[in-house]
């Protein structure tokens, strides 16, 4: 792997984290449109937003990493996709404001009907939104946007049946991802009424997207052959398995009430596709432009690098810590004082003693590495060595900031 390309791999990680999780709130948001009216419909409302309540702004986090590193670390191809695809980028646009607007508004709603039109808004935007963003891959996917500033045609360049297939199924996977999570929210809540609900809604559209994936690839060939043989017969095949094996077992887990397991088959199924697009697309970013041709010099790549290594520290441990509480509703061990977590004996208490310290030395270790392997040392293996780092500083981070959960002594 050449420098040139590491940049986009973080982006793709950062698509990714954005498909499953800022997907799963349009998701909520599309259960909110189709609750229904009455007391059962306001109670499918409102389950779902107190669970995106403290992570549907953060989750935005990462489709700005993914702007930032595309305009700063591939100007020539961002200018060209933003250019080209500017009308459903500003649709797209409009509806995350119009998403956060009525989001805001719901709060000081007094009467049943206001609260109605806001959440009939926020619904809307939660369709639009994904729709357009869809588009946008499948008119990169199809090979509709040349190189140059607006050198593809504004309409017919995200308006092929590839592109509206994909915007489709961005909008019907984030609602399975939000259906398995909601049912998991209201099992962890012990609110059963709510979890059918939900486990139902998870089948249904489980097996939807599944269709509309099968569905796709059929559009795939006929629209953009290359990239079919390539996802079917070629690099893009492990994903594509992958894909379909953790769909399939998410199924299996929904109908079984595994709801825990479930949350994270349904994200590999989901980030499996958007990694067998990028197996099967590679080395190409747009039509007669390489990776390595649209990347910026080396002292911009080497620069954006460390900066989102020295981001990481702060975003990851802030992130982590977020969505334990989330999950948990506190962080480690919890007690009033009568009983206290079991105590290590041996070495294992030596171990337990300085876990959080020894965590944050690795980390910082990895960190160290991630610097001198991505922007000193040249070789590819070099840099695989150096993205690993990157992802070991991350996540040792993680575990340094929030403390595993202790049991307390019987």
């Amino acid at each position: 792997m050449s420098l040139d390309a590491v940049p986009l791999l973080l982006a793709l990680v950062g698509l990714t984290l954005y498909v499953v999780l800022g997907g799963a709130d349009f998701g909520a948001g599309l259960w909110q449109l189709l609750s229904g009216r009455g007391a059962r419909g306001a109670e499918v409302r409102e389950h779902a937003h107190e669970a995106m309540a403290p992570v549907w702004e953060a989750n935005h986090v990462w489709l700005i990493f993914v702007l930032v590193l595309m305009w700063t670390c591939y100007p020539v191809a961002f200018g060209s996709i933003v250019s080209t695809l500017s009308i459903p980028l500003f649709v797209a646009g409009v509806g995350i404001v119009f998403r956060g607007t009525s989001y805001a508004l719901r709060a000081g709603t007094s009467r049943a009907g206001e609260q109605r039109t806001v959440d009939v808004v926020f619904g809307v935007a939660s369709v639009l939104t994904p729709f357009a963003l869809g588009t946008v891959v499948g008119a990169i996917a199809a090979g509709r946007v040349p190189v140059g500033n607006a050198a593809g045609n504004l309409w017919t360049s995200w308006t092929s049946g590839l592109s509206l297939m994909v915007g489709v199924l961005a909008v019907a996977l984030g609602a399975y991802l939000a259906a398995v999570y909601l049912a998991a929210d209201a099992a962890r809540r012990e609110v059963s009424e709510m979890e059918r609900t939900f486990r139902t809604r998870a089948l249904v559209a489980g097996v939807v997207a599944g269709a509309l994936a099968v569905a796709g690839l059929v559009v795939l060939r006929a629209d953009a052959r290359g990239l079919y043989d390539a996802l079917v017969s070629g690099d893009g095949l492990p994903a594509l398995v992958v894909s379909a094996v953790a769909g399939v077992g998410t199924l299996a887990l929904v109908w079984l009430r595994r709801y825990e397991a479930a949350r994270y088959s349904a994200a590999v199924a989901v980030a499996a596709i958007v990694a067998g697009w990028a197996l099967a697309q590679q080395p190409v970013l747009l039509p007669g432009l390489t990776v390595s041709q649209a990347a910026a010099p080396h002292d911009v790549l080497v620069a954006v690098l460390v900066s989102v290594a020295a981001g990481a520290l702060v975003l990851a441990p802030s992130l982590a810590l977020l969505f334990t509480l989330t999950l948990r509703g506190r962080l480690g061990y919890e007690g009033d004082g009568s009983a206290a977590p079991a105590e290590p004996v041996g070495p294992v208490r030596a171990l337990a003693a300085s876990r959080t310290g020894l965590l944050a030395r690795v980390s910082a270790a990895c960190l160290l590495l991630t610097l001198g392997f991505l922007t000193i040392a040249d070789a590819g293996w070099a840099h695989a060595i150096g993205v690993a780092a990157l992802f070991a500083c991350v996540l040792t981070g993680f575990r340094a900031a929030v403390p595993l959960e202790s049991a307390p002594a019987d």
